[in-house]
C-alpha cells in the first residue's frame, strides 16, 4: 500500500517551486498535484494520456476543446488524451489533484 497526506504533498510541491508534483507512478498511471495560484495562466498543452482531475480547492474556470465550465472543490474532469485544455478565471488558489492514464511521459 501506499498513501499520502495532501498538506505534506502541497508542502513538497512548493519547496520544489514547481506548479505539478508528480508523487505516484506505476505501470498504468501517474498521479500528481497540480497548483496554480488566483489570477494565474495556466501553461499547459495537451497531453498524450488520458487525464482526470480532481479539484481538493480553490475555484475557477476549465475549457476542454470547445467546451468550458465553472470547477470548484470537489469538482471532477475528464480530458481525452491529445484535447487542448487550459484553466482560466482562477479566481481562488487551485490544486487539483490530476491522474495519467497511462502514466505521463
Amino acid at each position: 500500500m501506499k498513501a499520502f497526506r495532501l498538506d505534506e504533498l502541497e508542502a513538497e510541491r512548493a519547496a520544489n517551486e514547481g506548479a505539478y508534483l508528480q508523487f505516484l507512478r506505476e505501470r498504468n498511471m501517474s498521479v500528481g498535484l497540480y497548483a496554480l495560484n488566483a489570477g494565474q495562466t495556466d501553461p499547459q498543452s495537451p497531453h498524450g494520456q488520458d487525464e482526470v482531475y480532481l479539484v481538493m480547492s480553490g475555484r475557477a474556470s476549465i475549457t476542454v476543446g470547445m467546451e468550458t465550465t465553472q470547477v470548484a472543490r470537489g469538482s471532477v474532469v475528464y480530458v481525452p488524451a491529445g484535447v487542448a485544455h487550459k484553466f482560466h478565471h482562477i479566481t481562488e488558489d487551485l490544486r487539483v489533484m490530476v491522474v495519467f492514464s497511462p502514466p505521463e511521459s
